[in-house]
């Protein structure tokens, strides 16, 4: 799953300068999976509040990223995680990756942005769900209707009209298929995936990418994340962001610090910062549900009603079980997946 190409995808690994007041700075490694547009707003934010710590980001999409530290797990590369699904984590932490440390205000957040542990192994930052993004133009002309669940999606009328994430590449791709499962129970669900492959026209290795194609109307539907549609429909985009009737599937950014890291002074001061109400106001800028009480951010266009419609989810589970699923999802459908 490794991309060969990796060190081009790290973000702001530059050399250390020679100047004194950059060497005096503590660099912090930090693997993300946060979207593009979001990692140079937080770099900016934390290290004006802590100017002797300087971000840098290894960002790439969360089975990637996921694959990566688990291949480093005998010799991590990375201080902190900051920005990754829950669900990964909860699995670093089964296996003894991680540093607990319960940071500065964490008994003051939602209680399920806390991971119950004394001290902490994680703590929770945005959720995102899976939403049905359908193109409210292109649908009619192509005879297919706006689909209300998803069951609706296995039917003929959709054939090579969907587009959805790969799972193993996208943490939307996998907590889609492991919602699945919760509805319909296992076996139930890889019937139904099998239905559902013939409708599929690729499975893109990114999260955002089915919604975006859906907008453009190069497909009638994408299966993406929930900000993501929003922020396409605010932009002009003729969509509609459909809320499946049987619930929806969720993950939530979280951010870790990694064990035997040398630099953990400088994590642990990332770590009581991710969890502060200045932080989560950030985070509010591109997700609808954040863990700090009280703070509601309400973006145009979201979904009414997301926060209820989120599926009850075993993050733990949900990693565990992550390896194996995704072998046979790979077995299964591997072929439709958009090239790397």
């Amino acid at each position: 799953m490794l991309c060969a190409g990796w060190a081009a995808m790290a973000v702001g690994l530059a050399a250390i300068g020679a100047g004194p007041a950059t060497a005096q700075k503590t660099r912090l490694t930090v693997y993300t999976a946060l979207e593009n547009d979001q990692i140079g707003p937080y770099k900016l934010a934390f290290e004006a509040d802590n100017p002797n710590i300087e971000i840098a980001w290894v960002r790439d999409s969360t089975g990637v990223v996921t694959a990566r530290f688990l291949a480093e797990k005998d010799n991590p590369r990375a201080d902190i995680i900051w920005g990754l699904g829950a669900s990964s984590i909860a699995l670093f932490d089964s296996m003894g990756l991680l540093e607990h440390y319960s940071p500065k205000g964490l008994d003051t957040l939602k209680p399920a942005f806390r991971d119950g542990k004394s001290p902490a192994a994680w703590t929770g930052m945005d959720a995102w769900l899976s939403v049905i993004c359908y193109n409210t133009v292109e649908g009619p002309k192509k005879n297919t209707s706006k689909p209300s669940s998803w069951a609706d999606l296995v039917k003929p009328e959709y054939k090579d009209q969907i587009v959805m994430p790969n799972p193993a590449s996208s943490g939307t791709g996998y907590l889609t298929i492991w919602a699945w499962m919760q509805i319909m129970g296992e076996q139930a669900a890889w019937s139904y995936m099998d239905k559902l492959h013939q409708n599929i026209a690729v499975y893109t290795h990114s999260g955002s990418a089915p919604c975006v194609q859906s907008a453009r109307g190069e497909r009638v539907i994408g299966i993406a994340f929930d900000m993501r549609g929003a922020s396409e429909k605010t932009k002009g985009a003729p969509i509609d962001i459909v809320l499946p009737k049987e619930g929806a599937g969720w993950d939530m950014e979280a951010t870790a610090i990694v064990k035997g890291t040398k630099n953990l002074a400088a994590a642990k001061a990332l770590a009581d910062w991710a969890i502060t109400k200045k932080a989560y106001e950030l985070y509010g800028k591109y997700y609808a549900i954040v863990g700090f009480p009280g703070l509601n951010p309400s973006p145009p266009n979201y979904p009414a009603n997301a926060e209820p419609a989120m599926l009850k989810i075993d993050l733990a589970k949900m990693g565990a079980e992550r390896e194996r699923i995704l072998a046979e999802w790979s077995k299964r459908y591997d072929g439709k997946s958009a090239p790397k």
